[in-house]
C-alpha cells in the first residue's frame, strides 16, 4: 500500500493526469522519486498518439511540431518549464548567490524567463516537426531517462535550500532504492534507442554533458539544487536528447 501511495503521490506532484487522493505522508512518499520516471513514459506514450494521428491524417509539419511541443507541458502542468524558467531569470541576474535563491523564490517572470520559454518551444517544436511514429520509441526513452537522472541527481546532489519541494521529497527518499530504479530506467532506456540504431548512442552521450553542466551550474551559481534547477535541467536534457535523436538520424 505504502508503494502504491507514492507512485500516486509522484503522479500527483508531477503531473496533471488524474490520481486517487492518499495521505501525503513522509512514509508515503519515501518512494515516490522511483516511480518519477514513469510521468516520462506516460508524456512518451502521449506524444506517440499525436505522431500516429499525424502520420494517419498526413498533418503538416508545423502542426505535427507545435502539437508536440505542447504535449509535455499539458501532461505536467508545465511544473519543470517553471523551473526552467525561474533558473534562467536567476542566471541573468548576475547577483550574489543569495539573491539568485531569492529570485528562484519570487512568483515574478522576468524577460529573461520569457525569451529562454519562447525559445525552447521554438526549437522543440522544429525538432518535433522532424519525428514520426517510427521515432516514438526513442522519444519515449528521452522523457524516460532525464526523469531518471533527475530523480538520481536530486537524492545524489547538496540541497541548496531547506524547505523545499524538492528537498522534502530528497529528504524522505529511499535513497538506495532510487539509485537503483534510476540505473535501472536508464539501462532499459539506452538500450530501448541503441537496439535501434548506433547512432542512438548520441542521446545519452548529450544526457551526460548536460548533466556535467548542470552540476557545475548549480554548485556555482547556487551551492547545490533546488526544485526549480532540477526543472531547468530535466527541460535541458529532454531537449538536448531529443535534438541528439532528431540530427543525429540524419547526420549518420
Amino acid at each position: 500500500m505504502r508503494v502504491f501511495s507514492s507512485l500516486v503521490i509522484a503522479f500527483s506532484t508531477y503531473s496533471r493526469l488524474p490520481m486517487p487522493r492518499v495521505d501525503w505522508t513522509d512514509a508515503n512518499r519515501r518512494y515516490a522519486l522511483c516511480f518519477f520516471p514513469l510521468i516520462g513514459l506516460a508524456v512518451g506514450g502521449i506524444l506517440a498518439l499525436w505522431l500516429w494521428v499525424c502520420d494517419l491524417l498526413a498533418l503538416n509539419a508545423f502542426l505535427r511540431g507545435a502539437i508536440g511541443a505542447a504535449i509535455p507541458l499539458l501532461v505536467t502542468g508545465g511544473i519543470h518549464m517553471d523551473g526552467l524558467m525561474d533558473t534562467s531569470d536567476a542566471l541573468a541576474s548576475w547577483q550574489p548567490r543569495e539573491k539568485r535563491l531569492e529570485i528562484l523564490k519570487d512568483h515574478h517572470v522576468g524577460a529573461f524567463a520569457v525569451l529562454v520559454c519562447a525559445g525552447y518551444l521554438l526549437v522543440m517544436a522544429g525538432l518535433l516537426s522532424e519525428c514520426g511514429l517510427g521515432d516514438a520509441v526513442s522519444l519515449t526513452a528521452c522523457f524516460l531517462l532525464s526523469r531518471a537522472a533527475s530523480a538520481a541527481l536530486s537524492v545524489s546532489l547538496k540541497q541548496a535550500r531547506p524547505g523545499g519541494m524538492l528537498e522534502g521529497f530528497a529528504r524522505t527518499a529511499a535513497g538506495r532504492a532510487v539509485l537503483i530504479c534510476a540505473a535501472l530506467y536508464g539501462f532499459c532506456g539506452v538500450f530501448a534507442v541503441c537496439a535501434r540504431s548506433p547512432w542512438g548512442l548520441l542521446m545519452p552521450a548529450a544526457l551526460g554533458a548536460v548533466t556535467v553542466w548542470y552540476i557545475h551550474m548549480a554548485r556555482k551559481n547556487f551551492g547545490g539544487v533546488t526544485g526549480d534547477l532540477a526543472g531547468w535541467f530535466l527541460q535541458m536534457a529532454e531537449l538536448c536528447m531529443i535534438a541528439a535523436v532528431v540530427l543525429g538520424g540524419k547526420l549518420l
